[in-house]
C-alpha cells in the first residue's frame, strides 16, 4: 500500500470532500485558481513524492475549464514525483461526441482521452460512461464503475415491492434497462422515439406493457430533459399508473429543471457525479444519492493493488 493523496480541482469539491471523509483522509492542498486573463493557475500545497494520488475531477459545466484544471493539475503531480497518478472522473465530458454521425465531424471524446493520456495519467477511473467502447480509446488501465448499486437501493427504497416496468428511453439504452430490470425483478419497456436535431426528441412509440404499472426511466446523462420528459408524457398516455426516473449523470442545462417540473414525472433521482445548480437544488422533484461510497471504495482497492471486479454490477 502506498501512502494516498486524494486532490480536487474547483468541479465538485463537495463529491471530492465526501469520498475523503470515506476514507478517512484529507483533501490534499492544492490552489486552483486562474490568472487575470483566464488562465488556469495550479499550485500543489504538499509534497507527493512517491504517493498514489487521485484526482477527482467530473469535467462538467464549464466543461473546458475543468478539464483544464484536470490536465493541468496532473501535469503538476507529475513534475512532483507522483508516482502514480489516476485521474477519477465521475462524469466524463464530452463522452456523446464519441463518433461520426454525419461527415466533417470530431470525435472529441477520443481527443478528450489522448489529452488525459499525453497528461501522463497512469490509470482511469470514471462512473457510466456513456459508451463503453470509449476505454478502447485509452491505452492505460480503465475502471468504468456503473451507478447501478446506488440507483437500485433508491428505486427499491422508492417503489419497495411494487411491480414495475424499467423503461429505456431509447434503443441505445436496452442493455442498461434490461440489467436494472433483471435485478429488480421487473418487466421492460422500450421507448421508440426520432431525434430531428440535437437536444430535440420526438417520442413515437412504446414497445411494451406499461398500463396500470409504475415506470421507472433509466439513463446515463440527463441534459436537457427533452427525451426524458417526453418519454414520461408518451408513457402516461399509454396507460402507466406513474412514472419515475433514475439517471446518474444530472447535466441538467437550459431549460431542463424547467421542463422536468411541469412533466408527468413523479420523481427523479440522480446522483452527484455533477454539482447541482441553485435552481435544480430547489426542484422538489430532484433527489440525489451519492456515489462517494462506491468511489472511496475503489480508490481504495486501486491504492491497496485488489480487485475491483466485484464493483463492476
Amino acid at each position: 500500500m502506498q501512502q494516498l493523496k486524494l486532490f480536487t480541482g474547483n468541479a465538485n469539491r463537495e463529491l471530492a470532500g465526501a469520498v475523503a471523509a470515506h476514507l478517512g483522509i484529507a483533501l490534499g492542498r492544492a490552489d486552483v485558481g486562474t490568472f487575470s486573463d483566464g488562465e488556469v493557475n495550479v499550485e500543489i500545497g504538499e509534497n507527493v513524492r512517491g504517493c498514489d494520488c487521485f484526482v477527482i475531477q467530473p469535467t462538467c459545466a464549464p466543461a473546458n475549464t475543468h478539464l483544464m484544471e484536470l490536465l493541468i493539475m496532473i501535469d503538476a503531480l507529475r513534475r512532483s514525483s507522483a508516482r502514480r497518478i489516476t485521474a477519477v472522473l465521475p462524469y466524463y465530458g464530452y463522452a456523446r461526441q464519441d463518433r461520426k454521425v454525419r461527415p466533417r465531424l470530431p470525435i472529441s471524446a477520443k481527443l478528450v482521452a489522448d489529452l488525459i493520456s499525453v497528461a501522463a495519467t497512469d490509470r482511469l477511473l470514471c462512473i457510466d460512461l456513456h459508451a463503453g467502447q470509449i476505454q478502447g480509446f485509452f491505452n492505460i488501465p480503465v475502471d468504468n464503475l456503473f451507478a447501478t448499486p446506488v440507483l437500485l437501493e433508491a428505486i427499491r427504497a422508492r417503489h419497495g415491492s411494487n411491480p414495475l416496468t424499467i423503461v429505456s428511453p431509447d434503443a441505445g439504452g436496452v442493455e442498461r434497462s434490461r440489467a436494472y430490470a433483471k435485478r429488480l425483478d421487473a418487466e421492460l419497456a422500450i421507448v421508440d422515439k426520432r431525434r430531428e436535431a440535437a437536444n430535440v426528441a420526438e417520442v413515437m412509440n412504446i414497445i411494451g406493457d406499461v398500463k396500470g404499472r409504475i415506470c421507472v426511466v433509466v439513463d446515463d446523462i440527463v441534459d436537457t430533459a427533452g427525451t426524458l420528459t417526453e418519454a414520461a408524457r408518451a408513457l402516461r398516455e399509454a396507460g402507466a399508473s406513474a412514472v419515475s426516473a433514475a439517471i446518474t449523470h444530472p447535466v441538467l442545462s437550459g431549460p431542463a429543471i424547467k421542463r422536468i417540473s411541469e412533466s408527468p414525472l413523479a420523481d427523479l433521482v440522480v446522483t452527484d457525479s455533477v454539482p447541482l445548480s441553485d435552481e435544480a437544488k430547489a426542484c422538489e422533484k430532484l433527489h440525489v444519492v451519492s456515489i462517494a461510497p462506491l468511489l472511496s471504495e475503489a480508490i481504495r482497492r486501486i491504492n491497496n493493488e485488489e480487485s475491483v471486479s466485484s464493483l463492476f454490477v
